[in-house]
């Protein structure tokens, strides 16, 4: 029995500790927690052997965690990325056990945060970690840089990665925050869509009205939210936004024939994943092309009026609206930006002004499956997991991944180790145990085997 199979309870238990830190980087009354998070993150690096373990501060920001062993001289230099932040879990009702209360059950430990992406950052961790205790030494060069805002934009990695490149010049970048197709299938991910994110701010008066004096003169504000959206997308999924799709870069014909090879029932994914009545989204395009390959508009609140309890007969003056539209290949976030804010103005109702308001923004990457690196990755989880590894891209965004390829002029490799069915971002979060297991094993040999070469 090996390292990582001797110690299964002890990296369990510690999971479990990190799992219990309530590192929400959305809510400032969290601050401690999250710094808490870091320094947890930080004890794991220095406990695992690395050098240089050290918070990287910056006054208003969350920290990021540095370290690094670099005594393989004329071998690779790995950069291990993860992040220590987490969303919010409500609503809590909907919970079997207490976010933050790790418990497993049927294999798996439920948690917010135990997929994303703490479960998969301590999976990196803990492979060098019995690496270093069993060989004392690593076949290859390593740094680890593990961030606190990836939930909220990342801003401090990206000042840092820009700002910092010789201090993190490295071979590849390896990101454990995607997941596998389906169980006992690994799984490296080549393409990430790209975001931007941000708010439609809408306004009608100067003021709230009485609707029973001013209705029907009187401009409403969630009446012209209403029609912008409507006028973005339409109800068959179709976006329009001028220019928005011009640049789109469309997939391979050799990508799609191996996207078709993939064991994938829309049915089952319709009731068991997205659990609707229907699919809906953009005619003329697979669930795969819809969710991997194209760009999206999406909605995700409106706040304004009135919404308690009871009646209150107003005329809103404000509305605003949460969208964020995923990029893909070609599509340039600063293009989007300007794109959203012409379309907005030209769907403004008479009576009404709206602006779209930037949060942040990040682009589509899309990593060629033959690059060396993704290559060992490939080799070394169909080793771990008995299974020939499949490419797939994921519909979610990783704006780091962007940053490296910016600023460290690197690829990444992104070995995930996670579910479909993880509930990433909702309620009963989880992450499957036989893969938090093997995951370590898999990354360990992936150092192994890039030793070798």
């Amino acid at each position: 029995m090996n390292y990582y199979q001797q110690h299964r309870e002890q990296f369990l238990e510690g999971l479990k500790t990190f799992l219990r830190i309530p590192s929400i980087s959305t809510s400032p009354e969290h601050t401690g927690d999250v710094r808490r998070a870091a320094e947890f993150v930080a004890g794991e690096l220095r406990a695992a052997g690395l050098d240089n373990v050290e918070l990287l501060e910056r006054p208003g920001r969350n920290p990021l965690v540095y370290a690094d062993w670099l005594k393989a001289a004329g071998k690779p230099t790995l950069l291990f990325y993860g992040h220590y932040d987490v969303q919010p879990p409500d609503p809590l009702d909907e919970w079997t056990s207490p976010p933050f209360e790790p418990e497993v059950r049927n294999g798996n430990i439920y948690a917010r945060g135990s997929s994303d992406d703490k479960g998969q950052t301590y999976i990196l961790i803990k492979a060098v970690e019995g690496y270093l205790a069993t060989h004392g030494k690593l076949p290859v060069n390593v740094r680890f840089l593990i961030e606190g805002e990836e939930e909220v934009g990342g801003e401090h990695i990206e000042e840092y990665v820009s700002q910092r490149p010789a201090r993190l010049k490295s071979d590849c970048a390896i990101v454990c925050d995607t997941e596998m197709f389906a169980p006992d299938l690994p799984t490296i991910c080549v393409g990430l869509r790209g975001i931007v994110y941000g708010e439609i701010h809408v306004q009608s008066s100067d003021h709230d009205l009485h609707s029973g004096v001013y209705g029907g003169a009187a401009p409403n504000a969630i009446q012209a939210a209403a029609e912008i959206i409507c006028a973005l997308k339409d109800r068959q999924g179709r976006i329009h936004i001028p220019g928005f799709t011009d640049s789109v870069q469309l997939p391979s014909e050799e990508e799609k024939t191996a996207w078709a090879r993939l064991p994938f029932n829309e049915e089952e994914y319709r009731v068991k994943e997205v659990g609707s009545t229907e699919l809906t989204g953009e005619p003329g395009y697979s669930v795969f092309d819809r969710t991997w390959a194209r760009p999206t508009f999406e909605v995700h609140g409106i706040r304004g009026g009135f919404t308690g309890d009871g009646a209150k007969t107003v005329i809103p003056a404000r509305a605003v609206i949460k969208v964020s539209t995923r990029l893909v290949p070609n599509q340039k976030p600063a293009e989007v930006i300007e794109q959203l804010k012409a379309a907005v103005k030209a769907a403004t109702p008479k009576g009404c002004t709206a602006e779209f308001r930037t949060v942040h923004g990040a682009e589509a990457s899309l990593t060629d499956p033959k690059n060396p690196f993704v290559q060992a990755a490939a080799r070394s989880l169909a080793q771990s997991f008995g299974s020939e590894t499949v490419y797939i891209r994921s519909g979610g965004s990783i704006p780091v991944v962007g940053l490296f390829d910016r600023y460290l002029g690197i690829p990444s490799v992104l070995m995930g180790f996670g579910l479909p069915d993880d509930n990433l971002h909702a309620p009963n979060e989880k992450f499957h145990l036989p893969n938090f297991y093997r995951g370590i094993e898999a990354v360990a040999g992936y150092l192994e085997a890039l030793g070798n070469t």
